[in-house]
């Protein structure tokens, strides 16, 4: 059986305990199923937007996204400022809609886009709709909990099977 090819990796992790406040980067968070990343404004029920719903619980964001704004548009917008919390690299994150993927330790359920909105030009004071439509990023909900840290490999649920019934394999073999 073939092992798993990690798809992208976790570029960065974006906290923030309030609502508009500045996000922190962390080099690592709990994400927490049903809550969201531990110590971020959603986590605790502080989030502009905050309702108890899933697709609040994660966002992510392509750092190749950011890049495409400031070489088509000009504009420069670091991933924090973004105001989701992770950046990724080498996924395409809108093929993760309404699909399981292993962030870490974390599997998240891919819910909707999370386009780019007036609240964040607002606190940007940057125009970003027109330029980010359809690459704004996604809102996930996390189904089981775990560790995020930087650095760490995305799979979507195919490739987490593989990875699993490879390591259970392994194991047996090993066992005997």
């Amino acid at each position: 059986m073939e092992v798993a090819v990690t798809k992208g990796r976790v570029e960065g992790i974006f906290v923030g305990a309030s609502a508009a406040a500045p996000l922190d980067a962390v080099r690592e968070v709990s994400a927490e199923q049903g809550r969201g990343l531990v110590g971020d404004r959603y986590w605790s029920g502080q989030g502009t937007f905050w309702k108890p719903l899933g697709d609040r619980e994660v966002t992510l964001i392509e750092t190749e996204s950011l890049e495409s704004l400031a070489a088509e548009a000009g504009i420069s917008l670091q991933p924090r400022d973004a105001r989701r919390n992770i950046a990724t690299r080498g996924i395409r994150l809108n093929d993760l809609v309404n699909r399981r993927f292993r962030v870490g330790e974390a599997i998240l359920l891919g819910i909707r886009l999370c386009e780019p909105c007036g609240h964040l030009e607002r606190l940007t004071g940057k125009t970003l709709r027109p330029a980010l439509n359809g690459r704004g990023g996604l809102r996930a909900a996390i189904m089981r909990s775990g560790t995020i840290r930087v650095g760490d490999g995305i799979r979507t649920t195919g490739e987490i099977e593989a990875a699993s019934a490879a390591e259970s394999t392994s194991a047996v073999q090993t066992a005997h």
